[in-house]
């Protein structure tokens, strides 16, 4: 599959329907594209997700299994894009609970992931469970809570799932 930063769809200028075109601008940075017609500069800006790392009362962690590619079958940590001027950890509240159902508390700053080539940024948080019920939701084939010993770590799906649980649990 051919990643979206590296062969981009986008062929025309959002300002004034110039085509855009590649182009060097300064040594050392990538290529971007460029208008033709007016000189707008189009770039191609990360993508910022935030997943939540969710302890359950009894400090079991709430896994779901992925009902959408990337990832299709796959468990990964409730979590999902952060909107447009949409606070983080706000994001990351309202993603736990979309995926999840529950109502969590943030307890801290996990890390951040990036990788090369791959445009998402991942904000992992630790959070608590603090209310709601645990349920599968729309993106979600099912919603499970596993025990630290009991992680299915051959079915994540991504690698910055099983680092950040690999983090959480200090492997």
């Amino acid at each position: 599959m051919i990643h979206p930063h590296d062969d981009p769809p986008y062929r025309f200028c959002p300002i004034c329907g110039s085509g855009l075109e590649r182009r060097l601008l300064k040594a050392g940075e990538p290529e971007r594209l460029v208008c033709g017609g007016c000189g707008f500069v189009f770039y191609l800006d990360p993508k910022l997700a935030v997943g939540t790392i969710i302890r359950m009362e009894d400090d079991r962690i709430a896994l779901v299994r992925r009902a959408i590619d990337p990832g299709y079958g796959k468990w990964v940590f409730p979590g999902g894009y952060v909107d447009r001027g949409e606070e983080i950890r706000v994001a990351a509240i309202r993603e736990a609970k979309e995926e999840s159902g529950l109502e969590v508390r943030l307890d801290r700053l996990l890390n951040i992931y990036s990788y090369p080539g791959r445009a998402p940024i991942i904000v992992v948080f630790a959070a608590t469970a603090i209310g709601g019920e645990l349920c599968a939701a729309d993106e979600c084939l099912e919603a499970t809570a596993f025990p630290a010993g009991q992680i299915p770590w051959d079915d994540l799906a991504f690698r910055s799932t099983r680092e950040a649980l690999r983090e959480y649990f200090n492997y």
